[in-house]
């Protein structure tokens, strides 16, 4: 009830009061004199008492209304208060010093203070010295702003222990406008800052092996091509001295000589496979399209390595050809990949034989089949052999030279020509790869 209507009900219950006193003080000679004034004073009497009655029934109401707001807001207020205490997060009130007025559960831990004694700390006790500065300027321009968002901050413990914090402040207004009290919630982001952390130094480290991976390429290709130079002078000498000894007939000599000529010759490829890998790596080998046999392009390339063979007395097969089988590729990287297979196949075959395979697939497709009888790989070697450097014997007397990059400049291509290239083995009965390309490259 507010107080026009108290004034009310004490006003009509003041004119009754009234009214009944005169009715006393007059009734002797009203009863006598005049019955009728008498009976006109009892019914105001008996309206004003019903008017009483009316009054009192409105306060009872009203009185019932304003327990149950009560109520209603003692429990809203016990809500409020359990949802500012359990809340996950700091919250607390300040006013516009940041004197700290109130304060949860939550941010007592985080500042590792009980809640009694954290009433009346200043909330720039728990920023670092070297923040200080920055914190009261900030602290000084919210009546302005009114709000700050997610403010990130490195704050302090009461054992000096730093965390990060997040702070979102709102300030609070009265009906006049004026800044009364500050309004914090504070939330620990220490975890996500580490990770943060984290992820910059990962990038980081990422960037350092890019920029290292591009160093090296450049130095692969820089060292690759500074070395074919003297080994080409190399190559051409000793093959000069070889034709010039021809008619001599010492036999020392030219074996030495032939020596020269046939070690340099394998320096030079193993040159080649690490300048063309680091191409490949690089990605900066353009394949260079054109139409071909691909059938007479095998036959070719087994002409070409018998002498290898034969040097084991091993037999080179080509398997019957649908000829021609034409496509769109590089031809030059085309028939590197068969050497790389065939000669693959020859170096780790003691006897036996290797075959080659070409044929048609359905969809404009054509496949390449490479099979040897050699000493096989073992399944749990299979899944790296087209990596790069890699040797299922990596020792440094094993018996098969080479820089294990065949392989992988073959995986590389076959990838580049968007083909697949997959490989069956068993350990002492032989190796076949089985390559897959469109006919026509994109």
């Amino acid at each position: 009830m507010n107080i026009d209507q108290e004034n009310i009900l004490l006003h009509k219950i003041e004119i009754a009061a009234n009214r009944i006193n005169v009715l006393y003080e007059n009734a002797a000679e009203i009863t006598s004199t005049q019955p009728q004034f008498l009976q006109q004073c009892l019914e105001e009497l008996s309206l004003a008492l019903e008017e009483l009655h009316i009054a009192e029934e409105e306060l009872h109401l009203k009185n019932n209304e304003l327990a149950e707001a009560w109520q209603i807001a003692e429990r809203e207020r016990q809500r409020y208060q359990e949802l500012f205490e359990f809340a996950p997060d700091g919250y607390f009130v300040t006013d516009t010093y940041g004197r700290i007025q109130e304060a949860n559960h939550a941010a007592a831990e985080l500042f590792n203070i009980s809640s009694k004694y954290l009433i009346n700390k200043l909330v720039i006790n728990f920023v670092p010295e070297e923040s200080r500065r920055n914190f009261r300027l900030m602290l000084n321009q919210l009546p302005k702003i009114n709000r700050i968002q997610e403010w990130e901050i490195c704050l302090c413990k009461r054992d000096k222990q730093s965390f990060y914090g997040s702070l979102t402040v709102e300030t609070v207004r009265n009906q006049s406008d004026t800044v009364i009290s500050l309004r914090w919630l504070l939330r620990d982001i220490t975890t996500r800052k580490q990770a943060e952390e984290e992820l910059h130094q990962t990038q980081l480290q990422n960037l350092q092996l890019i920029e290292a991976d591009r160093l090296k390429t450049q130095f692969i290709s820089t060292i690759s091509h500074e070395l074919r130079t003297p080994l080409n002078a190399i190559l051409g000498f000793s093959n000069l001295l070889l034709r010039r000894m021809q008619n001599q007939h010492d036999e020392c000599l030219v074996g030495m000589v032939e020596r020269i000529f046939n070690n340099g010759k394998n320096l030079l490829k193993l040159i080649e496979a690490i300048l063309d890998f680091s191409k490949l790596e690089a990605r900066r080998i353009n394949l260079q399209q054109d139409t071909f046999d691909l059938a007479d392009l095998g036959i070719i390339t087994c002409d070409e390595l018998r002498v290898l063979a034969q040097q084991k007395a091993l037999e080179l097969e080509v398997q019957d050809l649908q000829r021609p089988i034409t496509i769109v590729n590089d031809r030059v990287r085309l028939r590197q990949i068969l050497v790389n297979l065939l000669s693959n196949g020859i170096k780790f075959t003691e006897k036996g034989c290797v075959s080659l395979e070409i044929g048609e697939l359905p969809n404009d497709r054509v496949v390449i089949i490479v099979q040897d009888t050699g000493i096989g790989i073992n399944l749990t070697d299979q899944p790296h052999i087209f990596k790069e450097f890699w040797q299922a014997n990596q020792t440094i007397n094993r018996p098969h030279n080479g820089a294990g990059l065949g392989l992988a400049i073959t995986g590389s291509l076959v990838e580049l020509m968007q083909g697949s290239i997959t490989v069956e083995s068993q350990p002492g009965k032989g190796t076949t790869f089985r390559v897959e390309l469109p006919r026509c490259i994109g």
